[in-house]
């Protein structure tokens, strides 16, 4: 896999850019637990303030979305020559209330688009120019990762057609940086996940009340895993759940499954269909 780990030198410390939600506390887990020491620069409120509350204080740095300079600084004060980004940055504060302090603001300046990608990708290169690698996101989430075929039973039963349909449209959208989601039923597109996110998408399905419909997620054509792995976990899970939508495709060794075991094992107890596609 092209995200293995094979080049980081052993007990290296490693630096965690941690957002919201489950990810982060699972990456920082398997970090730990093969053999690596973890630092960590939460990004604004948005992290689990309990786990946050497990690490000494003299290794954690908060940061606000736009304080770059203070992104920065923290990496040189730790050390460290690695760091991982892990959970879900909202994406309005990209765009709405960042206040950038003056590195950001020359970043910024220098974009030639103002999306998620781009900016992420300025920081990134910020860091390298600081001799600290970004590593891919899905480093020490192997186990996490959708696997190619059924998940939830032997056998498949999405429609090879419908789930043709589905792949191939999640991709053109995720192409277009539109989202990375989308629903569709019997040669139908039902709907196009955008900028409000996938709970969103499913929740505008949820009032047609449809049979056979499949929710299909994708990565985009040579996505820069390094600060953006589709996620796949136990709220999107409910979601199609509440929706009615029995089958989900995910596309195999790029869609993170959050609390794998559990999910799968919840989706089979709610009759869900999971695969994985390449």
């Amino acid at each position: 896999m092209a995200f293995t780990r094979k080049n980081l030198p052993e007990g290296e410390r490693i630096a965690l850019i941690a957002g919201r939600g489950d990810y982060p506390i699972l990456c920082a887990k398997n970090i730990v637990a093969s053999g690596h020491d973890i630092v960590v620069i939460a990004v604004d409120d948005d992290v689990n303030v309990e786990w946050l509350n497990g690490f000494p204080a003299q290794n954690i740095t908060k940061v606000s979305v736009g304080q770059i300079s203070k992104l920065l600084k923290a990496l040189k004060r730790f050390g460290v020559k690695f760091a991982i980004m892990a959970g879900q940055v909202k994406p309005k504060k990209l765009f709405r209330g960042m206040l950038p302090d003056l590195k950001a603001l020359k970043m910024l300046m220098t974009l030639k688009e103002h999306n998620a990608e781009s900016i992420f990708g300025a920081i990134a290169k910020e860091m390298a120019d600081i001799g600290v690698a970004l590593l891919d996101a899905r480093s020490f989430m192997e186990e996490y990762l959708a696997t190619k075929g059924p998940m939830t039973s032997r056998k498949s039963e999405i429609n090879e057609k419908t789930l043709q349909l589905g792949i191939n449209t999640a991709r053109e959208v995720a192409r277009l940086n539109i989202g990375q989601s989308v629903i569709v039923r019997r040669g139908t597109i039902v709907a196009v996940e955008d900028f409000a996110g996938t709970d969103d998408l499913i929740n505008r399905v949820e009032k047609f009340n449809l049979e056979g419909t499949v929710f299909v997620k994708t990565a985009k054509y040579q996505q820069d895993f390094r600060f953006d792995v589709p996620v796949f976990g136990m709220q999107t899970l409910k979601n199609l759940h509440n929706a009615k939508v029995k089958h989900a495709a995910l596309e195999a060794q790029n869609v993170i499954i959050l609390d794998k075991n559990n999910v799968l094992d919840c989706a089979i107890k709610s009759k869900i269909d999971i695969i994985g596609f390449e």
